[in-house]
């Protein structure tokens, strides 16, 4: 039921999120008002060289005093502090958003190929796990997201959404089956620089789930997309996978298919599902994911929930619905719905 949608400008011509918003609203009837959300890249240029912070607080005294000492232990906070918000009468406010500006140091991950990003992701996965009042959504560079539990206008007049300007776009309204809805649990799920929105339901979780957390990752939002973030993660920054072979790896072709397959395509495509087996994903989804580079669709292999996309000039357009795409671009130049588990990949100029 959930609506989903991205959109990227490929020559990182930069967007306000009026469009977005927008466009997400014309998918209301995909939500029920219990999440929301918004990520936006290239929004934070005067600190593209620090990692982008976004934390919810419960109390924004103790808790935050809490996070202070943490990344202090690990790099040095170049400026913090609260993201400006806008009192909603039908969005009840239970967090503080906040966002830090952090440069890890280096050398406190000796052997590390990219310790940067691994004491990131690691100082994520513990505050997230201690459950004392502040939670990170969001941890990439000169990007952010912003989410609660409500409906598409009121988080993006929460959060005045449209004062930001970015070249790629991923939104979400959410329709929660068997998860709760808070904000935590809203999309988009980020780690790093990726970051993912999905309609759907990843049946295959608990597997995917114990496969991820034996990588060190540590899964605490209650909800099946958190899994799809982490695993994009491990493949895409870890193992050093291509988007488009993790995208197979995670939504590979039926056995019968690869049969078919000449017989060089079948050697790999046998090895890669054999190698990622308890990393592919099973149940009916549709998902667009994102990192500063690149803007990936894909849907399950029997295309179980619907993908539509769109072209116009320099911009992809990737969505539940048509009438979403065409709210934010009407004179969109091409729509076209792609195969089942086939991939649509964007890629912004170097």
């Amino acid at each position: 039921m959930c609506g989903i949608i991205g959109v990227m400008d490929r020559t990182r011509g930069t967007m306000d999120g009026s469009g977005i918003r927008l466009a997400l609203s014309m998918m209301n009837e995909r939500g029920s008002g219990e999440g929301a959300g918004y990520a936006a890249y290239g929004i934070y240029p005067d600190y593209r060289d620090c990692y982008a912070l976004h934390v919810f607080f419960d109390d924004a005294c103790e808790s935050k005093k809490t996070v202070d000492a943490t990344l202090a232990q690990w790099g040095t906070v170049e400026h913090n502090e609260a993201i400006p918000t806008y009192d909603q009468p039908n969005l009840r406010a239970v967090h503080t958003p906040w966002r830090y500006f952090f440069k890890p140091d280096p050398s406190l991950a000796p052997g590390s190929a990219s310790p940067e990003d691994d004491i990131v992701s690691a100082l994520a996965m513990r505050v997230n796990a201690a459950r004392r009042g502040a939670l990170i959504v969001s941890s990439g560079k000169n990007l952010g997201v912003f989410k609660a539990a409500g409906w598409p206008e009121d988080v993006a007049n929460f959060y005045r959404i449209e004062d930001y300007e970015g070249y790629l776009w991923l939104a979400h309204n959410r329709y929660p089956t068997n998860t709760p809805g808070w904000w935590g649990g809203a999309h988009p799920f980020n780690l790093l620089d990726w970051s993912v929105v999905h309609n759907g339901e990843i049946t295959s979780y608990g597997t995917n789930r114990r496969y991820i957390e034996s990588f060190g990752y540590t899964c605490t939002m209650f909800t099946d997309t958190e899994v799809v973030a982490y695993l994009i993660d491990l493949l895409v920054r870890r193992h050093g996978l291509d988007i488009d072979l993790a995208v197979r790896a995670l939504a590979p072709p039926f056995w019968e298919e690869i049969d078919q397959m000449p017989e060089a395509e079948q050697e790999w495509n046998s090895a890669l599902r054999l190698a990622y087996a308890p990393a592919m994903m099973n149940g009916p989804f549709a998902i667009v994911a994102a990192d500063a580079r690149t803007m990936v669709g894909f849907t399950d292999r029997s295309k179980l929930r619907p993908m539509v996309v769109g072209e116009c000039g320099d911009r992809l357009y990737i969505s539940s619905e048509e009438a979403a795409i065409r709210a934010m671009e009407p004179g969109v130049e091409s729509i076209m719905m792609p195969a089942a588990g086939e991939p649509v990949i964007g890629r912004v100029a170097r």
